[in-house]
């Protein structure tokens, strides 16, 4: 049986229907209740943070995973990615107070540190990263930052506190990412698997 690491919150719901459509009853990942192994369509499931989804694929407790490009960035995991799963579709951007005047070197609150120190260097701009885990919209407001770079689906919650998008830093999907060591030992199942998603959402 394979072993696929999913991220617990907004994707797995995504992730169910395009299952689904592959032929794989999804409806135990959607289940009520707090166990976070679970088997469905032939598969076990492990359900963990979207951050820890590139740790349980890499060290070998799961075969495949699916993972936002943003954390397969931050990490610089050591896996292969056979398949862009199309869901989970959003951006990571710089973004502003609404009236903010540029800053030579700014002060950058993010989630992201290695992706947000990079995007700014490959634009010449030296900045000082601050690694801020929850709220990072706060940071421009309390004065903790001068802009931040974050995750944004509609934008919203960027509006309601009084911040733009300035920049977009990367388009972000989640990805099917696989251990490369099933992907050479287990190759036939893995293959199956990518194939029969791949059909599904072409």
């Amino acid at each position: 049986m394979l072993v696929v690491a999913v991220p617990k919150g907004r994707v797995l719901g995504a992730l169910a229907t395009l299952l689904g459509k592959a032929g794989i009853d999804a409806a135990p990942l959607l289940a009520e209740g707090r166990a976070l192994v679970r088997e469905a369509g032939g598969l076990r499931f492990l359900l963990v943070k979207p951050d820890d989804v590139p740790t349980y694929v890499e060290y070998g407790a799961a075969d495949l995973g699916v993972c936002g490009r943003d954390v397969l960035e931050e990490r610089d995991a050591d896996l292969y990615r056979p398949l862009d799963l199309g869901i989970g579709r959003c951006r990571l951007v710089v973004a502003a107070p609404r009236d903010a005047a540029a800053v030579a070197v700014p002060r950058v609150a993010t989630k992201y540190p290695r992706t947000a120190a990079r995007h700014f260097a490959r634009r010449g701009v030296q900045a000082e990263i601050v690694l801020v885990q929850g709220s990072v919209e706060l940071a421009p407001v309390t004065g903790l930052a001068d802009v931040i770079v974050d995750l944004v689906e509609t934008g919203s919650t960027l509006v309601e506190n009084g911040l733009v998008e300035r920049e977009t830093v990367a388009d972000v999907t989640s990805v099917l990412v696989a251990n490369r060591a099933s992907y050479k030992l287990r190759h036939d199942d893995v293959r199956r698997l990518i194939d029969t998603v791949r059909r599904a959402n072409p």
